[in-house]
């Protein structure tokens, strides 16, 4: 809808702009609502604490390009798109609060051998909700349910694992090693792989 402002002097503004698509997925996959008769109410100077926290989250780690960053953007994602649906919504939805079980054996499976399959690669989260046939929402929920942790956090739990078995098993260099493992450098790898054990890799392989 149009939209006009004007202000005198300094300001900062954070627009997050989300597509129409995107939001009717959601809530198609995740709340069982109809996309065709979504209507959010339009709300204009008002405090919104957990919508503020989202997007400078999104912003973080978006300007920071950490590794894993794809899972957390798409998570964050989905997030945002499940409050305005809940908050904002003419219609509003009903959303399962609790995830008895989390997910099968079998699904858990299916999705950790995926992951140690690609590691090398960027894991969005929508590939490995498909794989599972479930939104990438409840995905993300039911996946904690079962691990204690959020699918981005597994995953570079296994890619600082697999570092430290090239660092012990090979002579590859560290760069070679942080590109075999999903990250975009050296730097990238140290950074988190210092956060994740204490050490740096060269501190770790010659331990």
């Amino acid at each position: 809808m149009p939209f006009f402002a004007r202000w005198e002097g300094d300001d900062h503004s954070l627009q997050i702009r989300v597509t129409a698509q995107f939001i009717q997925t959601v809530a198609r996959e995740a709340l069982a609502m109809n996309p065709d008769r979504l209507e959010l109410l339009p709300e204009f100077r008002a405090r919104d604490p957990q919508l503020e926290a989202m997007g400078m989250m999104l912003l973080t780690e978006l300007n920071q390009e950490n590794p894993g960053g794809a899972l957390y953007i798409d998570s964050l994602a989905n997030i945002l798109a499940i409050h305005l649906l809940r908050h904002y919504s003419v219609t509003q939805p009903q959303v399962a609060t609790t995830y008895p079980g989390g997910l099968s054996e079998r699904q858990l499976l299916q999705v950790l051998d995926y992951i140690n399959e690609h590691l090398n690669q960027e894991i969005k989260l929508a590939d490995l909700a498909q794989l599972l046939n479930m939104s990438q929402f409840h995905f993300s929920h039911l996946f904690k349910q079962s691990l204690g942790i959020a699918p981005y956090q597994y995953l570079l739990q296994q890619r600082i694992e697999r570092a430290k078995q090239l660092l012990n098993q090979t002579d590859q260099s560290i760069m070679e090693i942080a590109f075999l493992c999903g990250f975009n450098s050296h730097s990238h790898l140290s950074k988190q792989f210092r956060q994740l054990t204490g050490l740096t890799p060269k501190a770790y392989r010659a331990k």
